[in-house]
């Protein structure tokens, strides 16, 4: 299997990249392709609304998402990984998935699988409500096949990640797929 995981914090080292590094480990144990797509470093620019594409066709909007857009087409999987902002996802992730805009049918077809990892430093059971919920809609709206989530309370440092049981988790989930 392909996997592409869009990894959205700008925080190239901090928990988020434990996380995607222990899945990443896990599934290419299993035997899968994984590529990680850094977000915050690709000029991606947010959905116009102008709907040119007519929810398929070209994007209106000239940037690096032509070349993830290929990327995300030619997946069997894709991993949404963001730290907890505010209760939802990053910025940067949220950008590119807007952007999905303009392949939806193709995206939708595909029916691929999907995963979650996210970390936080509020450790309260609500902590994950609304972004689950968002996921949860972004993967039913996509006709996704959501595989698991791996949700890292009281990730609030590298060191309170590395010390807690989320990246064994995010591991486990690789390498079960």
């Amino acid at each position: 299997m392909h996997i592409v995981i869009l990894q959205g914090s700008p925080n190239a080292k901090g928990s988020t990249a434990l996380m995607v590094e222990e899945f990443s480990r896990g599934a290419r144990e299993a035997g899968h392709d994984v590529l990680r797509v850094d977000v915050d470093r690709l000029q991606v620019r947010p959905c116009t609304g102008c709907v040119a594409c007519g929810y398929e066709g070209p994007c209106a909007v000239h940037d690096d998402m032509q070349d993830l857009r290929a990327k995300i087409l030619a997946a069997d999987m894709v991993v949404f990984a963001t730290p907890l902002y505010y209760y939802g996802m990053s910025a940067q992730l949220k950008t590119v998935i807007d952007r999905f805009c303009s392949f939806n049918a193709s995206l939708t077809r595909k029916q691929v699988k999907s995963a979650l990892l996210a970390v936080a430093w509020n450790a309260d059971d609500w902590t994950f409500d609304a972004l689950e919920t968002h996921y949860d809609t972004l993967v039913r709206y996509l006709q996704m096949q959501d595989v698991g989530h791996v949700l890292g309370r009281g990730c609030g440092t590298l060191s309170m990640t590395r010390s807690s049981r989320y990246p064994d988790e995010a591991y486990r989930l690789g390498r079960s797929l």
